[in-house]
């Protein structure tokens, strides 16, 4: 099922139960008595408790048209996702020489043709990647001065000339989750930025939550409804009681 015909019966499904859908982007969260103040341009909500689930933005490599890649598949996000589908194919990955490597090595499981590509542009000079590497028959490149893609692929071009075709690019460079709402109330973060939160997706802001990829390294649709269920439950828990 494609993302957006998944997002319209979550719609259709809150609406049936009365559930207001509102289109905004909220710029402000504060802290005021009774709870929080959700503000987008001109429009405000008030809320007791809030769930945050604004995920993080990927870091993307220089390309024309990234988004375009990746909706032909020729740039791909997440190897756990959705490697199987580049299965036997050209499969290269894009990231400093440790993280690339062991990527590659990950994927190995799924094509015997897969490339890392040294994004730091140090180069590959630790020899215990070059073990591990030539152990796990991936090949190794240096960092590209030019990436292409297109509904056929990937091509690098380096250095020295050369090219190198790839049906499919993975690029580990990294993200930026979107916790600036929360951390503007001193919500803590770990090293990554990301949002901690406890067993029951607390943040470290009494009444505020958070769930999916912004607290989590595992990016998956799975992941983030399983937190949403545990966020929603501790939040219909700890609200006043509301007899019927």
């Amino acid at each position: 099922m494609a993302g957006n015909e998944l997002l319209a019966r979550f719609r259709t499904h809150a609406q049936e139960h009365g559930v207001a859908m509102v289109e905004a982007t909220v710029d402000r969260l504060e802290l005021v008595e009774g709870g929080f103040r959700a503000s987008a341009g001109a429009q405000a909500w008030h809320a007791q408790c809030v769930i945050l689930a604004t995920g993080i933005v990927d870091r993307l490599p220089d390309l024309a048209d990234a988004e375009a890649a990746i909706a032909c598949g020729a740039l791909r996000l997440c190897a756990i996702c959705d490697a199987y589908e580049a299965r036997d194919d050209d499969i290269a990955v894009m990231a400093a020489p440790e993280t690339a490597l062991r990527h590659a090595r990950f994927l190995r499981t799924f094509s015997r043709r897969v490339h890392a590509l040294d994004a730091g542009g140090g180069g590959w000079t630790d020899p215990r990647l070059l073990r591990e590497a030539a152990d796990s028959q991936v090949h190794l490149h240096p960092r590209p001065v030019r990436l292409t893609c297109t509904g056929q692929g990937c091509e690098a071009e380096f250095a020295d000339g050369s090219r190198q075709h790839f049906d499919t690019l993975y690029p580990v460079l990294g993200a930026q989750a979107q916790a600036h709402l929360a951390t503007g109330l001193g919500a803590r973060t770990d090293e990554n930025g990301e949002l901690v939160v406890d067993a029951h997706m607390r943040t470290s802001v009494p009444g505020l939550y958070a769930v999916g990829d912004v607290v989590s390294a595992i990016n998956q649709i799975s992941v983030a409804v399983g937190h949403a269920a545990i966020a929603a439950t501790a939040v219909h828990r700890g609200l006043p009681a509301n007899w019927a």
